[in-house]
């Protein structure tokens, strides 16, 4: 019984320790590919920082054509659960969450562009 209760510490001890070693090894890495080759070519622009720039560019412009009728989809079904719902308290709740969550996701996506110039900044 002793044994199975030190062998699961253990285990537990070996899961915190791997888990810390993966993320201390993905912030180096994260460090290195954008930091070190922004310094390193000073005097020109590198291909993968501007290859990086592009994709973070056409990401957000897809983000934004694909979110904007997704969210009013989702406000629309919502308002319409709640609007049909003919006094089910669960229907009307359903319909309140997914407004919410809609509206929240899609402010979300619109702040992308901070986060993402944000991004670009650090980067170069």
């Amino acid at each position: 019984m002793i044994y199975l209760l030190k062998r699961n510490l253990l285990r537990k001890k070996r899961l915190k320790t791997l888990s810390f070693s993966i993320l201390f090894i993905a912030f180096i890495s994260f460090i290195l590919i954008f930091c070190i080759p922004s310094i390193s070519f000073a005097l020109g622009d590198p291909k993968l920082i501007s290859t990086i720039n592009n994709a973070f560019e056409d990401i957000e412009g897809w983000l934004l054509k694909i979110a904007t009728p997704a969210a009013a989809v989702a406000v629309g079904t919502g308002v319409f659960m709640k609007k049909f719902s003919f006094g089910d308290e669960e229907k009307i709740r359903t319909g309140k969450k997914l407004i919410k969550g809609s509206l929240f996701s899609y402010a979300f996506i619109l702040a992308i562009d901070l986060i993402l110039s944000a991004i670009k900044s650090l980067v170069g």
